[in-house]
Order: structure tokens, then sequence, then C-alpha cells
């Protein structure tokens, strides 16, 4: 696919598609700030947020793009998290962030200069708990990120959150990907692109691959042009998620790959790379608070592409309708997984190896825990957990020796009779 490029000197038009992710990447961001500075001796929180792709900072209806909407969700939870802080009689929260802001157009970066400096400016006068350093690049991505790196590991960030929202798909690599995710601790990328560049790119890197993925279709990998009439179909969609997830699987321990829903055609994927479940967990979160915002189609327990394509999945929207089916196969999923590691595990060991492959909500994966007559969630002091708000990591979750289904430990060795 052909980048497209926006039109920022005489108004660049906001998509329905960037709208959607725009409002995810927001409350996310709001999220995040809220559970990495929520400890009450904490009076310190550094931050670096790289936007890759950051265009001019306002759309023709003036919309924020996401350099905005950093700034504005930066001032917003300094100020609330201050304004709790002094109420309860604690110590001031001090961010310190690191906003690099890059884009290939000269006129885009002109223009973001323009749009930010105000906001900078009055955070400088007014916010004094918010120490945002504003750098920019003007250069490809893919040569930008050397000295982005550099900068980042000379000034011992840790914590880093990227936004790549690209137009196509060919202007951030794997490598690139992996890279981030390997070389910061506590990392994070948003990595937005277009599904037919991506299998454009297959098609000349694993076209064997593709080609398999595509069979349930009756498309091969020299027929993708084929598949535009097909994108507004739940099939292609559980073809194409599988196709991203295959993909991507290794560029990071935690990777949603689920498209911006758009039932006209399911055409732009927004995927979410974190090194730690409790990343993936909140973003999980937050989709659930914007149903259907992405779309997944499949299961929607703790095997969400463990299934015959042919008989079985469903298109979960992260709504209310998701929810009760995703409860009802988690009331299979959680004992069985628990029973695939003996008779009990911790909950953060289990979090570590079930949050790549659902799209549960944590409230719904605690509440089956309350309510399965199999399980029970056992304290550190040996107490039973009874609500699910009660639940924490470090409590373990464990077969109740009197179970009401039949003992499933190697029961038919796995295979079907």
């Amino acid at each position: 696919m052909v980048k497209k490029d926006y039109a920022w000197t005489s108004g660049a038009k906001l998509d329905e598609h960037s709208r959607r992710k725009h409002k995810v990447v927001r409350e996310y961001f709001t999220r995040y700030l809220a559970v990495r500075c929520q400890m009450p001796v904490q009076s310190r929180f550094r931050l670096a947020v790289v936007d890759g792709f950051a265009g001019a900072g306002v759309y023709d209806d003036g919309s924020p793009g996401s350099p905005i909407i950093f700034i504005q969700e930066l001032r917003t939870a300094v100020e609330v998290f201050n304004l709790r802080r002094r109420s309860e009689g604690m110590a001031p929260l001090n961010i310190e962030c690191l906003l690099l802001l890059n884009d290939y157009d000269p006129d885009a970066v002109s223009l973001l200069k323009e749009n930010v400096s105000s906001l900078e400016a009055d955070i400088k006068e007014n916010v004094r708990q918010l120490h945002l350093r504003i750098e920019y690049f003007n250069e490809r991505f893919e040569l930008a990120y050397a000295e982005i790196k550099d900068r980042l590991i000379r000034g011992r960030y840790s914590n880093v959150l990227f936004n790549l929202d690209q137009c196509g798909y060919s202007h951030v690599e794997f490598k690139t990907l992996a890279d981030i995710m390997q070389s910061f601790a506590s990392a994070e990328v948003f990595y937005t692109f277009v599904i037919s560049s991506l299998l454009a790119f297959l098609r000349k890197d694993d076209a064997r691959l593709l080609t398999e993925r595509l069979r349930p279709l009756g498309v091969g990998a020299h027929q993708l042009a084929a598949l535009d009439g097909m994108m507004n179909n739940s099939k292609w969609l559980a073809t194409a998620e599988r196709i991203v997830f295959d993909a991507f699987r290794n560029c990071a321990p935690y990777v949603s790959p689920f498209s911006i829903n758009n039932p006209d055609g399911w055409r732009y994927w927004l995927i979410h790379f974190a090194n730690s479940y409790r990343a993936r967990q909140e973003y999980n979160n937050v989709l659930h608070d914007n149903k259907t915002a992405q779309a997944h189609f499949g299961r929607s327990g703790l095997d969400m592409l463990a299934y015959d394509q042919a008989h079985e999945g469903a298109l979960y929207l992260f709504d209310d309708q998701g929810r009760q089916q995703a409860i009802r196969e988690l009331h299979d999923d959680i004992p069985r997984v628990v029973g695939d590691f003996g008779d009990a595990i911790s909950l953060l060991e289990l979090y570590r190896s079930i949050y790549n492959k659902t799209p549960a909500h944590m409230d719904d994966i605690h509440a089956v825990m309350i309510e399965n007559h199999d399980l029970e969630v056992i304290t550190s002091n040996g107490a039973s957990r009874r609500k699910p708000k009660s639940i924490r990591a470090e409590d373990i979750v464990r077969l109740k020796r009197q179970r009401t289904f039949p003992n499933f430990f190697g029961a038919n060795d796995g295979k079907k009779k």
C-alpha cells in the first residue's frame, strides 16, 4: 500500500478509525499513569513517550492528535493526583516526562511546534509538579530510531511508551519492534498499520505460511486483491487476526492482535505490545470500557485463537454480550489451566500464562474464580477469598479436593475419543 500523506498545512481530516484509536490510547495512558503512580510513598515518576509519526498535533476539526493527547493527560494526571494527595495529607508527586516527537514531514513538525508551544508554556507556569521536556525529530522513523534509542539509554529511562501510528506497514520493521521491547525494562508500544500492507509484505517474505492461513477463505497468497471484497466477513477477521499474531508474536511477551472495529471492513489494526501481564491486563480492561472500538473473532476465554474456524468462534466486541460468553468459557478454562500446573498455582503465575491468550476483562476472570464450585482462592496466610474485588496477585488459586467435574489430570492423554 502506498503511504498516505496527511495534508497538514491545508488541514488533515481525522478518520473514524483514527478517532477510535485515539480514544483507546488516551484512556489507556490515563490508566497507565494511575497504575504507575499509586504508591503513597512515591514522590517522583519518570517516563519517556516517543511519538514516531506525530503529525502536526491538531486536525482540521480541532481534534487533538496523539502528541497533544499525551500532554493533556500528563497535565490532568498531575493535577488530579496531587489534589487527592493534598486532601489525604500526603507529599506531592512529581512526574518527569521526556516527550520525543518525530515526523518525516518538515511542515508537520513546524506546525506541531506551534501547536505545542502554548501548552508547554502554560505547564511551565502553572503546573509545577509536571516536568516536561519536549524534543523534536524530522526523519523517517527507522532512521531516527537509533538516535532516539541512544537518547533514552543515556537518560536512563526504564518506563518507555512508543506510539507508532504509521499509515501503511513498511515504516517500522519487525526487528525494530523487538529491539524496543528488549532494550527497556518497562516498554510498551502502540502500533498501527493497514492489514493489506502487511499481507503484501508477507507474500514476499513467507508466501507458504500466508497461503496456509488464507486457505479457509479460498484465497491464495497470489490473490490478495480478492480479499478487498471479503474484509467485512467475520471469517476474514479470524484469519487476519491469526496472521497478525503469527507475524508479531515474537516481538514481545504480550501482543494484542485486535483490529480497529469497522463492520464495513476490518482493514486497520491497532496492536499493543507489552513486557508485563499487568499492562495487557489494563489494556483489556480499557477495551471493555470502549465497547466495539476493537474486534476479535474466536474464543473469548483463555485460548482466544484455539478453535476450529469452520465450526467454532464468534465475534467479540468487548461488550456485555461478549463478556457473558467469556464468563461461560472461563468457567471451564480456568480449572483446566490450573490443572495443567497441578492442583494449585499463584495468581501471578496464572496471569503470566494467560494474558497473551485472552481478551477477557480482569473482573470477569476474578468473578469466575470465586463463583466456580471447583476453585478456591487462598491468601498468603491460608484464608479463603470471598469477593472478587479482594483478590490480589500474591494469592493462590487451587482446585478443590472434591470437584463437580471428572478428574481431567491426564484423562485421555489429551486425545479425543
